[in-house]
């Protein structure tokens, strides 16, 4: 049964949302592990507002939630009062007369602002792996996809947000430097912040022309060190890859060559787009280039635009120049004491790997401490993205962070009484 003051804080809700709307938290509504007390989806933007002021009246902690495919990712939170629901601030509410850019609601699902920009032939150059994932959670988790070698990540492609303070504020941002700093632009600090700096409710982001023509070049590759060479010569052969995609084996088995084999267990793919003889033209060009049994496809493998690992297991992330990528891949394997899954940009330097859920916190530490020791020296960093609560509550997820002392005061300044998604930020903030 709730509290006088649990019963107070559901009615106010109601009142804000709407009485179906807003509940008390079931089973499911949990982000990391840690159980919420409320559910509210305002459907408005006024009305998010008024969500905000009443928890920062009542001292509550918020976390929003779009479609709730990326609440197991980050650390959990501190605490948890009301979880947000953005499913109600949905739409693509406004588009320029040139078509360059489109605002769209944060509980908006990607796909669906695609099927509405696909209608005019344009297209956000946003694709996360995440299926059903919204707008709004792609930004706050900075989930990016194949497409971002060529068009950077979904925060790159932000024009201006539209958010709510911890106050219950509402503001508007045109990407600019905060005030008084030389640091990153606003939008830059709020992708990527779990929503622990502000309730992003929409976003104007770039639009482009959808390409006429789009075709993935194929070839099998036996060992990291390959895959650096080959993405060396893709790069230098001026044919301007929209995606540069690896795929990697788990299994030690896998990576022994089967009498009479020539194909490699791993996977590098190319994505070309552009316009339809041209894309021909270009594909063949890379084929020749990549040599082996290099092959175009019509349709992407059946692994692109997916993670390499699945709800339970470790996830991580390896970010480094794209010169050491193959080194990190070499340290993690080393570490663990044998292959594990890695898939994601090679273009880039970004891949994702997953551990088994098996693996005990002092190892899967372990593992950590050396991988990290290794990415130091090469402008490097792994990330743990997912992993089991339990463990996750005992291990480093992000290692060493050099700019922590402005992230405090970026925390402080958006956040003071660090009732934002506390816990969820950079560093644990």
């Amino acid at each position: 049964m709730s509290s006088p003051g649990g019963w107070d804080i559901g009615r106010r809700l109601a009142t804000i949302c709407g009485a179906a709307f807003a509940r008390e938290a079931g089973p499911a509504d949990e982000v990391a592990g840690v159980p919420a007390r409320w559910v509210a989806a305002p459907g408005t933007v006024e009305a998010a507002s008024a969500v905000l002021a009443l928890a920062g009246e009542r001292d509550l902690a918020v976390i929003p939630r779009g479609a709730a495919t990326k609440l197991d990712w980050g650390a959990p939170p501190g605490r948890l009062d009301v979880l947000v629901d953005t499913g109600r601030l949905a739409g693509v509410w406004h588009r320029d007369a040139g078509e360059l850019t489109v605002e769209v609601g944060a509980g908006t699902p990607v796909r669906a602002v695609q099927a509405v920009l696909g209608q005019r032939g344009h297209r956000l150059a946003i694709d996360p792996p995440s299926p059903g994932a919204t707008v709004g959670g792609v930004l706050a988790a900075e989930e990016a996809g194949p497409l971002r070698h060529r068009y950077g990540t979904p925060c790159e492609q932000v024009v201006g947000l539209s958010y709510v303070d911890a106050e219950g504020r509402l503001h508007h941002s045109a990407g600019w430097a905060m005030r008084g700093t030389d640091g990153p632009g606003l939008n830059q600090l709020l992708c990527g912040s779990h929503g622990a700096l502000a309730l992003i409710v929409s976003a104007t982001l770039r639009t482009q022309a959808a390409p006429a023509g789009r075709l993935w070049v194929s070839r099998s590759v036996w060992t990291p060190l390959e895959v650096h060479d080959l993405v060396r010569q893709a790069l230098a052969a001026s044919v301007a890859p929209s995606a540069v995609e690896v795929d990697l084996p788990a299994h030690r088995a896998a990576l022994i060559p089967r009498q009479r084999s020539r194909q490699g267990p791993g996977t590098l793919a190319i994505l070309i787009e552009g316009g339809r003889s041209d894309v021909a033209e270009r594909a063949d060009h890379l084929i020749t280039v990549l040599g082996g049994d290099a092959r175009t496809l019509e349709s992407p493998p059946r692994w692109w635009h997916r993670h390499p690992f699945e709800p339970g297991e470790v996830a991580l992330r390896l970010e480094v120049p794209i010169s050491d990528l193959h080194a990190a891949i070499y340290a993690l394997r080393d570490a663990v004491g044998g292959p594990v899954p890695v898939r994601g940009a090679a273009g880039v330097g970004v891949v994702h790997a997953a551990l088994p859920s098996s693996l005990s916190a002092d190892r899967v530490e372990a593992i950590l401490q050396a991988v990290r020791g290794v990415l130091l020296f090469r402008g490097g960093t792994c990330v743990v993205v997912a992993a089991p609560p339990a463990l996750r509550r005992s291990i480093d997820m992000w290692g060493p962070v050099a700019a922590m002392p402005t992230l405090r005061e970026v925390k402080s300044r958006f956040d003071p009484h660090g009732r934002l998604a506390p816990g969820r930020y950079i560093g644990g903030l």
